[in-house]
């Protein structure tokens, strides 16, 4: 005699579709895209002009050399302390041009864009742009006082787009 079968029980879950199979897997690949991106973008160096690349970096290491700074800018050159924060601009040298090699730490290198010297009448005027993670695009525009050895002038933060009054001094 044979056995009856009995039909087979079925949770109370819809079937799933081809489209239902595929969402999770799906899914998990786009977030991990994302995340992949996200880090990408985050590491990646900054946009910047080969024309802000200090000539000494371009050079092999062995053979770096300071570039000679203008008779007339020569005072800027030096470690400037912003006392209200603790944040360094160093400046290595200016070259005739007003082309500046120069580096800011906040207490870490923040990248240098653009740092150039300029002159108007007898003041000495300073530009710095820092691109950077937390710095697109902030910049200083400073003004040399000779009287005091100091600069003085205005940061533009550009991730809140406000400007401060800010002064820079002559660091130990």
């Amino acid at each position: 005699m044979s056995k009856i079968k009995k039909p087979a029980q079925h949770s109370n879950r819809p079937p799933r579709t081809a489209l239902m199979r595929w969402i999770l897997p799906l899914t998990a690949v786009l977030l991990a895209l994302a995340a992949g991106v996200g880090f990408w973008w985050t590491q990646r160096p900054p946009d910047e002009d080969s024309s802000a690349v200090a000539p000494a970096a371009k050079l092999p290491a062995g053979n770096q050399a300071a570039p000679a700074s203008a008779p007339g800018f020569a005072k800027l050159q030096g470690r400037w302390l912003r006392p209200d924060g603790g944040y360094i601009l160093e400046i290595r040298s200016v070259a005739a041009d007003g082309k500046m090699d120069a580096t800011y730490n906040n207490p870490k290198s923040i990248h240098v864009a653009k740092a150039e010297a300029s002159q108007a009448g007898t003041a000495l005027k300073v530009f710095v742009e820092l691109r950077d993670v937390n710095y697109p695009g902030s910049t200083y525009t400073l003004t040399y006082a000779a009287d005091t050895d100091q600069f003085t002038g205005i940061y533009y933060q550009a991730a809140m787009q406000q400007q401060f009054e800010v002064t820079f001094v002559r660091a130990p």
